[in-house]
């Protein structure tokens, strides 16, 4: 028997308007993973066969079997997507420690990484949603550091990267891609963090 399917969410805002912001950096991640692993995201208009009424992308890996998500419902609403694919994918209730969150971070620096295996949503709207959705927060995390503005954050994080940001950003999202692969191969979350973090933190 293989190993079970695993689910990897990664948050952001639909639309062209927000590509290119630092809320989006978790479908940008998806992204990038998607094209190294030659995957096209389709897009669903409904949840039809997956449990609720909202809209998404998703890529299927087949090996390691994993769905790739993309909300777009936009970032408060995250949960009203992942909650119910998950109980789809994974069971119902879900097994919370084959699901992974990748998202923005105001607290780390600009292009730093943390994996952890569970916690709240520490201020993160996208976050909150998932863990009212699924009535837990104990699933696994990559959150990646955009910093913390002395001006409205609001403001920050509907910003795009600077050109000097952008550098450090690209090494990031692709560091963060593998770490995500470590992941769904491994299916060990503290392997993970041992792995990566030492690395980011030598490299720091």
């Amino acid at each position: 028997m293989g190993a079970p399917v695993r689910l990897v969410a990664g948050l952001g805002n639909p639309g062209p308007e927000y590509v290119a912001t630092r809320h989006n950096v978790g479908f940008r991640i998806l992204d990038h993973l998607a094209i190294h692993e030659g995957l096209l995201f389709r897009s669903a208009r409904n949840l039809d066969g997956y449990g609720g009424p909202r809209a998404f992308s998703w890529a299927r890996l087949f090996s390691p079997e994993a769905l790739l998500l993309k909300p777009e419902t936009f970032m408060n609403r995250s949960g009203t997507v992942v909650a119910p694919v998950a109980r789809h994918v994974l069971g119902d209730p879900p097994d919370p420690a084959r699901l992974l969150v990748v998202y923005d971070d105001l607290d780390l620096a600009p292009s730093g990484l943390r994996i952890r295996p569970h916690g709240g949503a520490g201020g993160h709207n996208g976050m909150r949603s998932i863990i009212q959705c699924l009535d837990t927060d104990r699933f696994p995390r990559l959150r990646v550091g955009i910093g913390r503005p002395g001006t409205d954050a609001a403001r920050h994080v509907l910003a795009p990267f600077s050109e000097a940001e952008e550098e450090d950003i690209a090494i990031s999202v692709a560091e963060a891609s593998e770490a995500i692969l470590f992941w769904l191969q491994t299916g060990d979350i503290e392997r993970c963090m041992t792995r990566f973090h030492s690395r980011w933190n030598r490299d720091s």
